[in-house]
């Protein structure tokens, strides 16, 4: 591992942490992990374990939510045909469980974080604390919807997730793209870094290696248009720009206008099948 970038804590503490560099995966690992990461988590401006609609930067990404919503089943329409049984794993408070089962799908949801399973109840929504209630369980699907660089230990943790897909499943995986144009724009303001919460930074090369160890091969990559717009804006208000929302949307504009090239958008889903 080599050193390739000191980045901070921005949303948060304002800790410091530096990215360690997997030469041969493409890999990139947060250092130090903290021994405690609860309490990272513990703060208003992180959206994905709430449903806050207040400030227009939340109205927005609650928006562009929906309509991933839709792209997601879409994209799983697509690639898995019409499979009966979903895990959505780090399901947040619940909406992508609870809008397949809207759809007629069966769906189950995995969420450790106490206070979002919380409000996936509140909204009829039940999901598991883990996935040792599930051993037994196959399924067709798994979906992990920016999930897998919040991984303590990445191979101890996805291993027994793969044991829970069906032979001719499928897995549909969502993870920012440290190789991406906005990524090294921004360098150590990138917002998609988020540490310590997100703990590995993957490029494609990673994706592929990683999972064909283990059997299993990517048999498409999808971009995730808006993600270079958000992922801009934190990254603005990070570097402090009053004028963050015309400079957003032109870093945003660019960085997919370069992955149409390069295909290294800001987020990627990945679509594994076994092979």
């Amino acid at each position: 591992m080599k050193h390739y970038l000191t980045t901070k804590d921005y949303a948060n503490t304002g800790e410091t942490f530096v990215l360690e560099l997997d030469e041969q995966f493409q890999l990139l690992r947060t250092t130090p992990c903290p021994d405690k990461l609860d309490p990272y988590y513990q703060h208003e401006s992180y959206i994905s374990h709430t449903d806050r609609s207040f400030t227009f930067l939340e109205k927005l990404y609650q928006l562009v939510k929906k309509y991933s919503l839709r792209k997601k089943l879409d994209w799983i329409q697509e690639y898995a045909g019409s499979s009966s049984a979903i895990l959505d794993v780090g399901a947040g408070t619940g909406s992508f469980v609870s809008y397949i089962r809207s759809k007629d799908w069966k769906a189950d949801g995995v969420e450790p974080n106490k206070k979002a399973r919380e409000i996936g109840a509140s909204k009829g929504v039940s999901l598991f604390e883990n996935t040792a209630v599930l051993s037994r369980r196959k399924y067709d699907v798994i979906t992990m919807w920016h999930v897998m660089e919040h991984f303590v230990d990445l191979n101890k943790q996805l291993d027994p997730l793969l044991g829970l897909v069906k032979e001719e499943g499928t897995l549909f995986i969502a993870l920012p793209n440290f190789k991406s144009h906005d990524a090294e724009y921004y360098a150590e303001y990138w917002a998609a870094y988020d540490v310590p919460r997100h703990l590995w930074h993957f490029s494609r090369t990673a994706i592929e290696k990683i999972f064909q160890e283990r059997g299993w091969k990517v048999v498409a990559t999808k971009p995730m248009l808006f993600d270079a717009f958000y992922i801009s804006l934190l990254s603005e208000e990070y570097k402090g720009n009053r004028f963050k929302w015309p400079s957003a949307c032109w870093r945003g504009f660019m960085s997919n206008l370069y992955a149409m090239r390069t295909g290294e958008y800001s987020s990627l889903v990945y679509v594994l099948q076994k092979g």
